[in-house]
């Protein structure tokens, strides 16, 4: 478990609206809810004194509840549409919890659709949090083909995006990083002050075979072909 002085809560946000890949947060990933691995990490990594997941969803609430982690209310209706902000939803879980009595130092924000967080790399994006002068913590993942060399299409030609990158050798260009899309460490004093998840933050740099976007049934399959791997 964490300090005592340090109170922190992992928050899963998972909506029950999912336009690309219906009832994405639930769907079967492997032989279990997608939402099960984050909440399974979260739990496993004994760093959280809350795991709570925020859904307008009654399924998602329940699977969720199944699984271990706490619902102790559902989400407002301001923000489970389609133009609340993550932001928006970490702000309301936070004042819920203070009206309730309870205050948090550290919060981290999981995606419900990320079955490659592990333990190890919760526990290294925290250390690194408290052991550093930052804000926030969170893992990024380096471009596998450099972005400087990217192409544009117009009126039916490749178009450089740079051309004074596109010639030069990989390994002569500047190294670029991507969020991994997976989960975000921050000060909950900061985030109250500022609103951003990512202000002051430090790179968790990892791995590429530790990501997979998954917007579309390709990258679904792509993730779970990935996560057989890996196991």
């Amino acid at each position: 478990m964490p300090a005592d002085d340090i109170k922190a809560i992992a928050i899963i946000t998972a909506r029950g609206g999912s336009k690309r890949i219906p009832r994405k947060n639930i769907r079967d990933f492997c032989g279990k809810p997608i939402l099960a691995y984050s909440i399974r990490a979260a739990i496993e990594s004994g760093l959280f004194h809350t795991v709570m997941v925020s859904t307008d969803d009654e399924e998602i609430a329940g699977i969720a509840q199944e699984y271990g982690a706490d619902v102790p209310f559902m989400r407002s209706s301001e923000n489970s549409g389609d133009l609340a902000t993550t932001e928006d939803v970490l702000l309301e879980v936070l004042d819920r919890y203070e009206a309730l009595g309870q205050a948090f130092d550290i919060v981290c924000n999981l995606y419900p659709t990320a079955p490659f967080i592990t333990v190890r790399r919760l526990k290294e994006a925290y250390d690194l949090l408290l052991s550093e002068a930052c804000n926030a913590v969170f893992p990024v993942v380096q471009f596998s083909f450099p972005p400087q060399r990217g192409l544009f299409l117009e009126n039916g030609y490749t178009v450089p995006m740079d051309p004074g990158d596109y010639m030069k050798r990989s390994q002569d260009l500047k190294p670029v990083y991507h969020d991994s899309g997976q989960f975000y460490f921050f000060k909950a004093e900061n985030f109250r002050k500022t609103g951003s998840t990512v202000d002051g933050a430090k790179p968790l740099v990892i791995d590429e075979m530790e990501v997979q976007d998954i917007d579309t049934l390709t990258d679904w399959k792509l993730a779970e072909m990935k996560y057989r791997m890996m196991g």
